[in-house]
């Protein structure tokens, strides 16, 4: 655990990797927490310090009560808090899904800490509030951002026929990881349920989304470090155009990778191909660089 003096919530995080290595540190999306990231813990430690954390209010990370407190500027904040915290002052970056928009925030605004920014199935934060004004269809499947918005009854929907919506997002045909993916095993889905059917566990995480439209549009767009954006094309939330649209506001070397059989859930469904991805990427810049 960290605890941070300005803010007094205290961060619970997973850890692989010695210590003085260069810091990868991982953010998790909805409705996930550290341990989404747990093909990537393994595989990145022979190389890196690999932290992945429990972003504020999910699983043993403090959770305040106010929907003020997860406003995106808290968010960005307590990323650099957490990396001084670890006695670092920059890092691989990673997230997926809100996780993602977070990173992508983290690297817009303090570039100099971000060395390499990767990001799973979630598109440049401009992009996104761009592209859903013009698309009803990525409106509609991004509709749970706006029944979040309401007070108690997301957190209450989630909870019925124990905690079946939950089971059904990672399981289910239509939005779960899909035949030729790996698929999450009766532990992998009982350590959700665990997380999330603790008193209040759902409460912080949906207050992440009930202060999105006080924070976007942004007034700073540009990502100016390397960036590798991964995207499974069967993502049920995120319509893929969005991804290609993210070119626009790298002004690094980016790439992007589209997994065609691929869920949203990408560095669980694939996680093979995502660690190879990844490694060919912080190989591939660090070649250039010394040339």
């Amino acid at each position: 655990f960290l605890l941070f003096q300005d803010s007094g919530l205290r961060f619970h995080y997973v850890a692989a990797g010695e210590r003085g290595k260069p810091l990868m540190l991982l953010l998790h999306g909805f409705p996930e927490f550290w341990y989404s990231w747990r093909h990537q813990l393994r595989e990145f430690k022979s190389e890196y310090r690999v932290v992945a954390l429990d972003l504020r209010g999910y699983g043993e990370t403090d959770a305040p009560p106010h929907k003020e407190n997860y406003k995106l500027d808290c968010l960005i904040a307590d990323i650099k808090d957490i990396l001084e915290s670890l006695g670092y002052n920059k890092c691989v970056l990673i997230g997926h899904d809100w996780g993602g928009m977070i990173a992508w925030l983290v690297a817009i605004c303090y570039p100099e800490m971000v060395t390499k920014l990767i990001v799973v199935n979630f598109p440049h934060p401009s992009v996104f509030t761009e592209y859903i004004l013009r698309h009803p269809s990525q409106l509609i499947k991004s509709g749970y951002y706006f029944f979040f918005q309401m007070p108690w009854f997301p957190e209450f929907m989630f909870t019925l026929n124990d905690f079946k919506i939950l089971k059904s997002l990672f399981t289910s045909q239509a939005t779960g990881i899909g035949r030729k993916g790996c698929r999450l095993t009766a532990e992998d889905i009982e350590a959700y349920l665990y997380v999330f059917s603790q008193p209040g566990a759902l409460t912080g995480p949906i207050n992440h989304y009930r202060t999105i439209f006080s924070c976007l549009p942004l007034q700073h767009h540009e990502v100016i470090m390397p960036t590798l954006l991964l995207w499974g094309e069967r993502d049920a939330f995120m319509e893929v155009e969005m991804a290609e649209i993210t070119r626009i506001y790298v002004k690094n070397h980016f790439r992007l990778t589209i997994l065609s059989e691929a869920s949203h859930w990408l560095q669980q469904d694939q996680p093979d191909i995502v660690n190879k991805l990844i490694w060919t990427f912080l190989k591939e810049e660090t070649k250039r660089k010394r040339e």
